[in-house]
């Protein structure tokens, strides 16, 4: 009881006192706020297209997110943005409810500890309070339904503080800003981590005074720079509470004569839901669109499922067609594994595209631009169960490989070689992986895993080597994400995040940026000179 509690325990009757104090501990209770509602959320399976796990988190009790039917366990993860203390979590059931369950917190989503189980649930609303958690990341892990059904949730809500809640002190000032590796058109900056009392969360770059980017890492390569020019660089720290550090001391830097044929490409893969922005404000392609938009690109390359579920004609026209078909002039697609979904294989892909997804007759190809060589690729030719392994395609690849006169080479195809993520790495491509491998070619580009991961160059065996071609999984490009797992050896980078890929290339190297869906800049390559 509080000091003027006491007080009043003198002229108050013990009832009113009583309520005081429930008053009290609930103004307690009430300083918890929802913290999951809109965030980032990803699930293990959804029933259909229009139960994702958005629908979970997106505040309204007529949507909800369905796991695939008759299987456990199954799960749905939300990120909550920054680390914080969760004390509730409040479930909406749907019908298909989870009778054996269990709510698991994370600092990184990827190591998970248990706060608390359910054992014989009954559905409907269940409100766990007094959880006393802290972490970013809140799964719900279900390992045995209460019907025949999946795991079915109006709402998902978690409740809490986050630890920048009332913080006021900005981060040290970031130090020992250098410049890495400068070419015509790139410079590779790194600095020394800030500190702050809770967490650093981003870092302004400065570029003659403006702020050109934004990174989650000490280190930043600029790309499209002018050759033979001098610029300005500086950095400063941003905390999850928004405070902001002094400007770190400026270097200058002086980029190399040359570089021509300087180009930007933009590339995704796992592209467009069957949603638009109008009918679902967390409709994700559209937004992705507005990235290559802003990026100008010379040319976008998809890496395969451009269009799901079924890839029909309509659906291309309704969905893809509204988005990314702004680019469709300047596009270079190839075909994934929902393209073969249509009632005929690719009938859909190839109408929609036209001549464009078939320049060579066949639903792989190869083109030119500057002083690259560019061969698009279908894997499903490749994949056991999604196609018959078909000779024709890797003898014309390694007959187009062996006339090629350009000096740098990029592929790209639906199917990794090699991947952190659901799908795993891919054995049935070892054929077309060794080919490009010992043709030296720089640079390959697939999806269909739904994240990002970008590898250092790396031989036959998915083993570092500075021989070897650099792999990105660029499967972020509207569908919902996957869970990432163990990163392989030679993973620089893995982030479960929609985005955009950007490739900076010149007659002689190449640079990649993966921007998110607030423009900011989340992983940034070194720039690689071409083999």
């Amino acid at each position: 009881m509080t000091k003027n509690l006491r007080r009043l325990a003198i002229l108050l009757p013990l009832p009113l006192i009583a309520a005081l104090g429930g008053a009290t501990a609930a103004a307690r209770t009430t300083a918890d706020v929802l913290l999951s509602q809109q965030k980032p959320v990803v699930a293990s399976s959804v029933e259909d297209s229009t139960l994702t796990a958005d629908k979970a988190v997106d505040g309204s009790t007529t949507t909800r997110w369905a796991s695939a039917e008759g299987s456990d366990p199954q799960w749905i993860r939300v990120d909550l943005g920054q680390p914080a203390a969760v004390n509730r979590v409040k479930l909406s059931w749907e019908v298909a409810y989870g009778k054996d369950y269990r709510i698991e917190v994370s600092d990184d989503g990827t190591n998970f500890s248990s706060v608390k189980e359910v054992v014989g649930g009954n559905g409907a609303t269940d409100d766990l309070t007094g959880l006393q958690a802290h972490g970013r990341f809140v799964r719900l892990v279900g390992t045995k339904r209460g019907t025949t059904y999946g795991y079915s949730l109006w709402e998902l809500q978690v409740y809490g503080t986050t630890d920048s809640s009332g913080d006021t002190q900005a981060p040290t000032v970031p130090a020992g800003l250098t410049a890495g590796q400068v070419t015509a058109t790139t410079a590779a900056l790194t600095w020394t981590a800030s500190t702050d009392n809770v967490g650093v969360s981003s870092y302004d770059v400065l570029r003659n005074g403006a702020v050109v980017a934004s990174a989650t890492t000490a280190q930043y390569n600029d790309t499209g720079l002018t050759a033979n020019t001098s610029y300005s660089y500086a950095v400063r720290a941003r905390d999850l509470a928004g405070n902001v550090s002094g400007t770190s001391e400026p270097i200058t830097v002086n980029t190399a004569a040359g570089g021509t044929g300087q180009f930007v490409l933009a590339a995704a893969g796992d592209i467009a839901d069957q949603c638009t922005e109008s009918s679902n404000p967390q409709c994700v392609h559209p937004k992705t669109a507005r990235l290559v938009q802003a990026m100008n690109p010379t040319a976008v390359l998809t890496m395969g499922d451009n269009q799901y579920d079924d890839a029909h004609l309509s659906d291309f026209r309704n969905y893809y067609d509204k988005s990314w078909g702004q680019f469709k002039s300047i596009t270079k697609p190839i075909p994934g594994n929902h393209e073969t979904y249509d009632d005929t294989p690719f009938a859909g892909y190839r109408q929609y595209f036209g001549s464009i997804a078939t320049p060579q007759g066949k639903n792989y190809y190869s083109y030119n631009i500057g002083n690259w060589h560019f061969v698009a690729l279908d894997s499903n030719d490749f994949t056991t169960g999604e196609g018959v392994a078909e000779p024709a395609q890797l003898t014309w690849l390694k007959q187009d490989l062996a006339a090629n006169t350009k000096r740098c080479v990029a592929a790209a195809y639906h199917h990794p070689r090699f991947s952190s993520g659901d799908h795993g790495d891919n054995p049935d491509s070892i054929p077309l992986w060794q080919t490009l491998v010992g043709a030296k070619v720089d640079l390959v580009l697939n999806g269909h895993d739904h994240h990002y991961e970008r590898f250092v160059p790396q031989n036959v065996n998915g083993q570092k080597d500075a021989n070897g071609p650099v792999q990105i999984i660029g499967g972020m490009g509207g569908m919902t994400l996957y869970d990432v797992h163990s990163a392989h050896p030679a993973t620089a980078k893995i982030l479960s995040a929609h985005g955009v890929l950007k490739l900076s290339m010149t007659d002689t190297t190449f640079s990649s940026q993966l921007i998110g869906l607030d423009g900011k800049v989340l992983d940034s390559s070194p720039t690689y000179t071409c083999h």
